[in-house]
């Protein structure tokens, strides 16, 4: 039987100790307890997560350096492509969710992306090497400087790769981590305990992957070659596709409506909206506000709450979408800064600039256990919270850790730019700043720790806070903030550079010397500061679905 079908079918909840409610076996079958889910079917997906975030960042975490090397984009249009395509791999989880929700199934979803995963970043490991699809390599001895790096056929090969593991993502991103909080009953008190504790240990599982890519991988890249660089995920995602199978058995599959959520949804939006249109124009005729209310009627009480709560999320969403862009800077320019200082760890190693990202995610590795088994203990006690705290008061932490991010990151850079004034380097952009990479790296663990608390936080509340049937998109939603904020960030790059390049030297200009990422950093830490009086503010109407302390 197909994992759709299998999802397709309903057992009664009989008693504890029976069936659970809503979710069946991969053969559609009941499922119990005590022989079904819960860590076990979680440990194969942490194990997935581990994977695709090492094949993932393994070529995000660096891109920016291919782009600005044999692609030869400048400064500027590399930072806005990598963010536009970082945009649609956070951007497409929404069409994957609602697929998978309506269609396909979170367990099929999870084995599609894996398999576009591995062409994915195939052919991407292709179009490092294969002379007609690698770009050509420009000298400086070079007379045909039109000849040097690659032609529209290879950029565009490039980025239908690129772009297809985006695609990937689509669907994994928001069913993986779905699929494994389906794994944990919400209504037993154990299991819903660890369910909230899974979101810490997923990001754990996700922290791993990335640190072992931007070290391991980026080193690759810089000194071994591309190809291989590129390659080494898709025959990590071959072993990931094999893990997530072999754990079939053990999972419980969430049993899909007979008819689309979405549809419900859609025509409960659309009645309520025509009925508030014409109610407000006809107060005077009794006649047809009784037929109005009938109208209304025809919806259950539940669907007209289950449509009222997903828009109460959008404010949360929205007052979210800051924190996406202040989070792209990490692989983009974050990358550029640490690029121009000295990054010799001996005399004989030198550190890739990308690998510095490991020192966010190292941050994560260790913060993550500590958070989630020391700190929410002890607040528990405080706040009589099963979490410690809030879903929003923890994405409210995270997103004040990040105004700090900004700030410091600032910071560094005046520093950095006065470094340069200092030794007479500011018309000598290839040179080295006598400067240690160890002051960028303050900014890199804070904004780790900011993402403990936003992004986990956002995770958890989405998945929460959406209907069961619609939890893959909850997830997507989420997703989406930093999606929605890689494409603003690549917004206001475009723009504040084709501003100030036309009344002198650009803020991003090629030469970082002469550029200002301070200035850039500045406008970010006060778009922040205003985010999050935002937020507040909605935070503190928000109602939970649950009995939860609000914000």
């Amino acid at each position: 039987m197909s994992p759709h079908s299998m999802e397709s079918q309903h057992q009664p909840l009989l008693d504890r100790s029976g069936p659970l409610i809503g979710f069946v076996d991969y053969r559609g079958r009941p499922v119990h307890r005590s022989s079904s889910g819960g860590w076990t079917s979680g440990l194969f997906l942490l194990g997935l997560e581990v994977a695709s975030r090492f094949a993932y960042y393994g070529v995000s975490s660096n891109l920016i350096t291919y782009l600005t090397g044999p692609l030869r984009l400048s400064n500027a249009s590399a930072a806005a492509a990598a963010n536009a395509w970082s945009g649609s791999a956070s951007m497409l989880p929404l069409i994957g969710a609602m697929l998978a929700d309506s269609w396909l199934g979170r367990y099929r979803a999870i084995a599609l992306s894996t398999i576009l995963y591995i062409l994915g970043y195939g052919i991407l490991a292709l179009s490092a090497v294969l002379p007609p699809l690698k770009p050509s390599q420009c000298h400086s001895h070079s007379t045909n400087i039109s000849h040097c790096g690659p032609t529209s056929f290879q950029l565009a090969f490039f980025f239908i790769s690129l772009y297809l593991v985006a695609i990937a993502q689509g669907f994994d991103k928001p069913c993986s981590l779905a699929f494994g909080a389906d794994q944990f009953d919400q209504n037993d008190k154990k299991e819903s305990a660890s369910r909230s504790s899974f979101f810490n240990w997923w990001y754990f599982a996700m922290s791993i992957g990335i640190t072992i890519a931007v070290i391991v991988l980026s080193y690759i890249q810089d000194n071994v070659g591309w190809g291989l660089g590129f390659g080494m995920p898709s025959i990590i995602m071959i072993l990931a596709l094999i893990i997530f199978l072999f754990g079939t058995s053990t999972y419980r599959f969430f049993v899909m409506e007979k008819h689309s959520p979405f549809v419900r949804l859609g025509r409960t939006f659309f009645s309520l909206a025509r009925t508030s249109l014409r109610m407000g124009t006809m107060r005077s005729k009794t006649v047809e506000e009784d037929a109005e209310s009938q109208h209304v009627k025809t919806h259950t009480v539940s669907e007209i709450e289950e449509a009222r709560s997903i828009l109460r999320l959008f404010p949360i969403w929205a007052t979210s979408l800051v924190y996406g862009i202040t989070f792209a800077q990490m692989t983009t320019f974050f990358n550029k800064q640490t690029r121009t200082l000295d990054r010799h760890l001996t005399s004989s190693i030198l550190v890739p600039p990308a690998a510095l990202q490991s020192a966010g995610t190292i941050t994560i590795i260790f913060f993550v256990p500590l958070y989630d088994r020391v700190i929410v203990p002890v607040v528990r006690k405080i706040s009589k919270t099963p979490s410690g705290i809030t879903m929003l008061q923890r994405v409210a932490t995270g997103l004040a850790v990040s105004l700090v991010t900004m700030v410091v990151a600032a910071l560094v850079e005046i520093k950095r730019l006065k470094t340069a004034q200092e030794y007479g380097l500011v018309d000598q952009p290839e040179a080295t700043i006598p400067m240690s990479l160890w002051w960028v790296a303050p900014q890199y663990v804070l904004i780790g720790i900011a993402d403990v608390f936003t992004v986990v936080g956002l995770q958890e509340f989405f998945y929460d806070q959406m209907p069961d049937s619609m939890r893959s998109v909850g997830l997507a939603l989420y997703v989406s903030v930093l999606g929605i904020g890689a494409f603003l960030s690549s917004i206001l790059i475009s723009c504040i550079d084709k501003i100030t390049s036309s009344n002198g030297e650009s803020w991003f200009s090629n030469n970082l010397n002469r550029a200002h990422l301070d200035y850039f950093y500045w406008l970010l830490a006060g778009l922040t500061a205003i985010q999050i009086g935002l937020f507040m503010y909605f935070s503190r109407g928000y109602v939970y679905k649950k009995n939860v302390n609000a914000l």
